[in-house]
């Protein structure tokens, strides 16, 4: 009996080690759903549509990050450099690098020379679609194989955001770039917490996490992002629970109706997206600047906020977004005044109304608001006649300088002096050779623009960029309207590891923190 015993307990000591019994934990994996039909491209250096980035922010790491949650330049933070020196002039900038980090997979440790190659890579019109970013460095070297020197031809505002870990600033392995070649574009390697397992066109991207990632064991073990065009179709999966995150509509509708829904939670961030009245000054009757400041008084940018909803749509604050580094968060913009609109066109030579011409995406998003935008302007006796175009002849034409007014969205990196570059210096201006988008001509704030760029003084910085704006708000180059943020639903299960308040990589960054309970 006593053997029967012994061997009756040897057996369930047996059973019980046996890994065949005990029962797997299951992974941890997040379900997300794109409105895209497919990815356009991941590698690091050329991906630039809404589906495409927030893929490049899990695989890759830069210098410095931004702050997961958070768009601010002020908040940047230590990543694959554990410190960096600057020189006195700003010109000259040394990293030091984290000994021990791992590229994905078999392609071995980073090295100063990764980075040389990534940044290299990245000034490369050929290789990157931001190449016009990194025309102000002179050089960059790998010091020893843990440090990295960069020269600047001048100073600049923003070297640190150009070592993020975004767009350009993203760090990839050279050996497996050199070793793929065209194959990079859909098997990118990086350092991040997650990396490619399987791309199936038109279908889903499947990510795994990198269990060597520096900060430690992501808590999610896979990501499988899933291209589902069609709001309906994306909205019926997230609510049956297929999906665990889904990209939102910029609608309030979309916004009351997802909060409604049991275990849901709706996530609007920053940065948002900011829609303008470019107003053209060489363009009769928009050369008179009283036909201008009409324009201002007549926009009511609380109404157009309301319109587009208070859940997703804040009135503009400056003709730069905003949360930007050097945005003028109180600047002073023409109140809506109907009376004194009027009376400035009378004054004018207008007393009977003015006709403006302007070039109009046939985007509804985007003509719904322009509309509004009209109606009010008729309010005071001004006929904005909106030309309806597909959108790609509508930015065809207005880089063409054929629009009067012409109704522009965008977002851009969040520092002042990309935005006040593009949009209201005099080189920008459409037409010229170095054209970028300044559709209204403005060149009231050159000076100030071109010596802030080179202010290594903080404050005062910040002091000539808020002077740039109020002067551009002034000579009404631009009436700014409303702020457009992105929105995000997720189950209230998953846990971003983090308070999600800003996507500067237009959707969330899973973290080795991210993971749903």
């Amino acid at each position: 009996m006593k053997r029967h015993v012994i061997a009756a307990a040897g057996f369930l000591l047996a059973t019980l080690a046996s890994p065949a019994i005990v029962p797997a934990l299951a992974d941890t994996v997040l379900n997300i759903g794109m409105a895209a039909a497919d990815i356009g491209q991941i590698d690091p250096h050329r991906a630039t549509t809404t589906q495409d980035k927030p893929v490049v922010s899990w695989i890759c790491n830069g210098l410095v990050r931004f702050k997961p949650g958070s768009a601010s330049l002020e908040q940047l933070e230590p990543d694959l450099a554990t410190s960096w020196d600057k020189s006195a002039d700003g010109k000259t900038w040394v990293f030091h690098l984290r000994q021990g980090v791992k590229f994905h997979g078999d392609w071995g440790e980073l090295t100063a020379d990764d980075v040389v190659y990534s940044l290299k890579r990245a000034s490369d019109p050929k290789t990157s679609s931001f190449s016009s970013d990194y025309a102000v460095i002179d050089s960059i070297e790998a010091v020893d194989p843990l440090t990295v020197k960069i020269v600047l031809k001048k100073p600049i505002p923003s070297l640190l955001g150009l070592v993020a870990n975004y767009h350009g600033g993203n760090v990839i392995s050279k050996k497996a770039a050199e070793a793929l070649g065209a194959d990079f574009r859909t098997k990118p390697v990086g350092t991040g917490p997650f990396m490619i397992a399987e791309y199936k066109s038109n279908e889903s991207l499947t990510l795994v996490a990198n269990k060597a990632y520096f900060r430690g064991v992501p808590k999610t073990d896979k990501i499988v992002y899933r291209f589902i065009p069609a709001d309906a179709s994306r909205d019926l999966a997230f609510l049956s629970g297929e999906l665990d995150i889904v990209y939102g509509g910029q609608d309030q509708r979309w916004v009351d109706r997802m909060a409604k829904e049991p275990n849901v939670k709706v996530e609007v961030v920053t940065p948002a997206e900011l829609s303008i009245l470019h107003l053209n000054e060489t363009m009769k009757p928009l050369d008179d600047i009283r036909v201008r400041q009409a324009i201002a008084y007549a926009i009511d940018r609380k109404q157009l906020a309301a319109f587009k909803g208070a859940a997703t749509a804040i009135p503009a604050v400056s003709v730069v977004p905003t949360g930007y580094l050097g945005t003028d968060e109180t600047a002073k913009l023409f109140p809506y005044d109907p009376a004194k609109a009027k009376d400035l066109l009378k004054e004018a030579g207008y007393a009977n109304g003015v006709v403006v011409k302007s070039i109009q995406t046939s985007l509804p998003t985007m003509l719904t608001a322009a509309q509004v935008v009209q109606s009010q302007l008729k309010k005071v006796g001004i006929d904005l006649q909106l030309e309806v175009v597909d959108h790609q002849s509508y930015h065809a034409q207005i880089r063409k300088d054929m629009s009067g007014a012409t109704y522009y969205s965008a977002a851009r990196f969040p520092v002042a002096d990309v935005y006040l570059r593009q949009f209201y210096y005099s080189p920008s201006i459409v037409g010229k050779p170095t054209a970028v988008v300044n559709f209204s001509h403005c060149a009231v704030a050159d000076t100030e623009i071109e010596a802030a760029s080179v202010e290594v003084d903080a404050a005062k910085q910040k002091e000539l960029w808020k002077t740039a704006q109020q002067k551009i708000i002034d000579d009404v180059c631009a009436v700014p309207l409303y702020e457009q943020l992105q929105v995000w639903a997720s189950k209230t299960n998953v846990d971003f590891g983090y308070d999600f308040k800003a996507a500067i990589h237009l959707g969330p960054v899973i973290t080795e923190l991210t993971t749903k309970h």
